[in-house]
């Protein structure tokens, strides 16, 4: 039976930053269906009309978060990964995000590489082992020490 294509979310102010993330992920030898956009509102009315396998999302989008992005999410999909990929560093925005349902927060662009290793083994594990939307894929923190 014919594996899907797992599809990507990236939502992030800078479409740059969706750009750079997609193309690290195919030179990392991903083959995803990558859809970005750059505002929370546009994520959550495309995550609304089409299912993703993970999202990826910035943390600070001008006067909002993309914490309540993820709650929104949370609400709706317990289980779909969500990585947040921010230049946000400091150890509560980690925090905030964790708490709110992330099961990644990594930094930009120290954790870039981290970036690739994560996506593959969130995606991986939903889509080799299984029914994805009977699994609980666990929380993962990478840097402060700030535990989920």
């Amino acid at each position: 039976m014919p594996t899907r294509t797992p599809r990507i979310l990236c939502v992030d102010d800078d479409i740059d930053h969706c750009e750079m993330m997609q193309t690290m992920l195919q030179f990392s030898g991903g083959n995803y269906e990558f859809t970005s956009v750059s505002t929370p509102d546009e994520g959550l009315r495309l995550a609304s009309a089409k299912r993703f396998d993970l999202y990826l999302l910035d943390y600070r989008f001008g006067r909002t978060t993309g914490v309540e992005m993820c709650r929104a999410l949370r609400r709706r999909d317990a289980v779909t990964p969500i990585i947040f990929f921010s230049g946000e560093a400091h150890p509560q925005a980690r925090q905030e995000a964790m708490e709110a349902g992330a099961n990644a927060y990594l930094v930009k662009p120290d954790d870039l590489k981290k970036l690739t290793e994560t996506v593959k083994g969130l995606l991986g594990s939903r889509h080799h082992n299984g029914d994805a939307a009977a699994r609980v894929v666990p929380r993962q923190d990478h840097g402060s020490g700030v535990s989920a």
